[in-house]
């Protein structure tokens, strides 16, 4: 057990160092609050794109091919994105706070939380399985993103700019991008890989200092309401229905690790660059993620110790 609350915590604890610096430098002034806007725009076009791409590009998943895991993964987010999609409706009536709200039903932090989670649980003993559902599902994520803050941008749904909208999204483009070299076995010449992965490695910590820059505490009293619909949907309501689901089917080991990793996991951090980039509220997002992250190490501990009590890890 203290190993598991361990790992929780040294997974989440940098995020919040990270956020906790994006705060400060914007508490005193050190840089005008506009570097932030465009760090912000920074990240969404090129930094996370780059991470999402040599997420993939580097990835060894070709032996490690579970159809069966992939396709309950892919239906228990599209499960869990229609639950959202018809939940928010229910939870505000602001447009601009639904999209946001529905994102914590189906998308999490896995890119970044899913392999040292899954690696701990297995005890190292992995072949890459979890690098598969990454590569599947964070793609997945970001394009039901788009769909979702598009339908609900102004509240009327066009077509036209829905689909402009998932096939120019940055990060979108660049899973494909990142699929299609890892498909095709094309390698960068080395300088250029030392490079995207040097780029790839700052993606994280700029995007959640940026992050912490816009949070404000003085607002959680005006999103008391949806903040704890968010949390409780993140980080109770969709991993158990993920994995009660999975533990029917007969998922086991790492393959249920992965589940619980990519469903039990707070919400991602690209959430609120994306917020931000196309016209929701973006400080809900930013709360959401900064809460939903801070909770989950309490979550993520008690999920690994039920599942390991269970002896289903």
């Amino acid at each position: 057990m203290l190993e598991s609350l361990q790992v929780s915590f040294s997974a989440i604890a940098p995020i919040f160092l990270l956020l906790s610096l994006g705060y400060g430098i914007k508490k005193i002034r050190l840089v005008e609050e506009s570097v932030f806007a465009a760090l912000n725009k920074l990240i969404f076009r090129v930094f996370l794109p780059i991470l999402l791409f040599y997420n993939l590009y580097s990835s060894d998943v070709q032996s490690v091919m579970d159809g069966k895991l992939i396709g309950f993964c892919v239906a228990a987010v599209l499960v869990l994105f229609v639950i959202g999609y018809a939940a928010v409706h229910v939870l505000t009536k602001d447009h601009r706070r639904r999209g946001v709200m529905a994102q914590a039903f189906f998308r999490s932090n896995f890119a970044i939380l899913g392999i040292p989670i899954v690696d701990y649980v297995c005890r190292g003993k992995t072949d890459g399985r979890v690098a598969m559902v990454i590569a599947v599902l964070v793609p997945l994520f970001n394009v039901l993103a788009v769909v979702v803050l598009e339908r609900f941008r102004g509240g009327k749904v066009k077509v036209g700019r829905l689909v402009k909208g998932i096939l120019t999204n940055p990060l979108i483009v660049a899973c494909a991008v990142g699929g299609l070299f890892l498909a095709c076995g094309i390698r960068l010449p080395s300088v250029v890989e030392e490079a995207v992965s040097g780029l790839s490695d700052v993606a994280s910590p700029l995007a959640m200092v940026v992050l912490g820059a816009g949070f404000t505490f003085s607002g959680l009293k005006g999103y008391a309401r949806e903040l704890t619909a968010m949390n409780l949907v993140k980080l109770v309501f969709a991993p158990m229905l993920a994995l009660s689901a999975a533990v029917l089917c007969g998922f086991r080991g790492e393959s249920l690790a992965c589940v619980l990793a990519g469903f039990g996991a707070p919400m991602a951090v690209s959430s609120f660059s994306m917020a931000q980039e196309m016209d929701a509220d973006s400080h809900l997002a930013a709360q959401g993620v900064v809460t939903t992250s801070a909770l989950s190490m309490v979550t993520m501990f008690l999920w690994v110790f039920v599942l390991s009590m269970c002896r289903w890890i």
